[in-house]
């Protein structure tokens, strides 16, 4: 009986960061080697989420989710939805896992409806959820990829908002915030400059909840805020298609 007292304790501790560390940076073209569904209606989504309903589908994403500070923080707040983490760096990904099974041994019944999944969205986005099944996506301190010649390697391009677009429903929102000042002009200069977005008013952006949690709840939003630096926020709508005529759905 103490045995299985110490090793069901053990299970139960979250997991530790020092274990668990990895190179900041990973190139997303680089051949990983990751197993994904050919086709979205493929995935098996139980596996993550054990109590998801049949007709319930993830709404919210986390791309590069890190250390998995925003999921656990959406958690509560929407404990009807389902919201996954993306990470492509390997160990960085089996720390969420193993935080999320850590935390829903420890509190039970909770943090069901928050999973990750360890993926290249830069490559595979689209094998994974269906056109406009999110209805929020969170770009939370992004790679910069300072150098020029890697600037195709960041997250946001023009090329990767079309698929992102595809896979948002209409009116679903887009969170992005860095510290760093020339990629916050980057993803401002590239989403409204794309015919399926434009960004939120400053207001708007203010007065959603959302907002106020994510400049604190990850691990690098918690090292910018200790060394006083900059946070700039920009939150972008999917709108509907101006070229599109819908008065040919129907036929």
């Amino acid at each position: 009986m103490e045995l299985y007292s110490r090793e069901s304790d053990i299970i139960k501790q979250l997991p530790q960061k020092k274990y668990f560390r990895q190179r900041a940076h990973s190139n997303p073209t680089a051949d990983h080697v990751i197993d994904y569904p050919i086709k979205s209606d493929l995935m098996c989504w139980k596996s993550l989420y054990s109590y998801k309903k049949d007709d319930q589908d993830v709404e919210f994403v986390d791309i590069g989710c890190g250390y998995g500070g925003l999921l656990v923080t959406l958690s509560p707040m929407f404990p009807e939805t389902l919201i996954l983490g993306i990470e492509i760096r390997v160990k960085v990904s089996d720390y969420v896992i193993n935080r999320i099974s850590a935390l829903r041994q420890k509190h039970p019944n909770q943090y069901l409806n928050i999973a990750c999944l360890r993926t290249n969205a830069m490559k595979y986005l689209p094998n994974y959820f269906k056109k406009g099944q999110l209805k929020k996506v969170f770009f939370l301190y992004p790679d910069p990829h300072f150098k020029k010649s890697k600037h195709k390697w960041r997250i946001i391009n023009q090329n990767l908002l079309s698929e992102y677009a595809y896979v948002l429903a209409e009116q679903a929102l887009v969170y992005t915030i860095t510290d760093v000042k020339e990629l916050n002009v980057w993803m401002v200069k590239h989403f409204t400059e794309h015919p399926l977005f434009c960004q939120l008013p400053e207001n708007d952006v203010e007065n959603d909840p959302i907002v106020n949690i994510m400049t604190d709840c990850s691990e690098e939003g918690k090292k910018v805020t200790r060394n006083n630096g900059d946070k700039f926020i920009a939150v972008f709508k999917r709108i509907p298609d101006p070229f599109f005529d819908r008065k040919y759905t129907k036929m």
